[in-house]
């Protein structure tokens, strides 16, 4: 998987559909494959990744993360032919979530080896078991596995966030590309204002 070219800021209005704020009482945060092997994408975004996190935890939303990660050609699935064996694999520095996170010990960590946050983990049972009802999305990357994970929350029938700031893709017109998708069918865009004023009652 590509790992290169930050994206800049630009205004995702123009392809909201609807509007709506979390309602802190039954979200979760999702901070998907922040590791070492995407550090290049994550940094242009990393400030704004840090400040969604700790907005969520002034409003005692629950943290997890994912990591994505290859153990075996058993696990490559279609991931291994598609990126010709270029894949973050187990056992490395690449895959360790990068150490500028504000991680805590509460924080669950949920493994994972393609693009889907829910597919073969145990992601779905673990907001379930929090009586989570929405998520919001971070991370990297935007197209992949972000967008990835979030049609499948939606169709699993939560409620999605989907951040504008805190995620990050290749380049910008593939991170567009996903904001507009996702606002037409799956998802309310925010960014860290909107997020903070929604979670604060603004």
């Amino acid at each position: 998987m590509s790992s290169s070219s930050p994206l800049k800021s630009f205004s995702y209005n123009k392809y909201e559909t609807r509007r709506r704020n979390p309602n802190p009482k039954i979200s979760a945060l999702l901070v998907i494959d922040v590791q070492n092997y995407f550090s290049s994408m994550v940094k242009p975004i990393l400030q704004n990744l840090l400040t969604t996190i700790e907005l969520c935890r002034r409003a005692s939303i629950p943290v997890i993360f994912t990591r994505h990660r290859h153990k075996s050609p058993a696990d490559y699935g279609m991931l291994g032919e598609w990126w010709d064996g270029d894949l973050v694999y187990d056992g490395t520095v690449e895959a360790e979530l990068m150490p500028e996170l504000d991680r805590r010990p509460e924080d669950q960590v949920v493994e994972k080896s393609t693009y889907s946050g829910f597919q073969g983990t145990r992601l779905e049972e673990l907001l379930k078991e929090r009586r989570v009802e929405e998520v919001i999305v971070t991370g990297v990357m935007t197209n992949l596995c972000c967008e990835t994970t979030a049609r499948d929350a939606f169709t699993k029938g939560f409620r999605v966030f989907f951040s504008a700031d805190a995620t990050a893709t290749a380049d910008k017109e593939l991170h567009e590309a996903t904001l507009k998708n996702l606002a037409y069918g799956f998802a309310y865009l925010v960014d860290c204002e909107r997020l903070g004023n929604g979670l604060n009652g603004n």
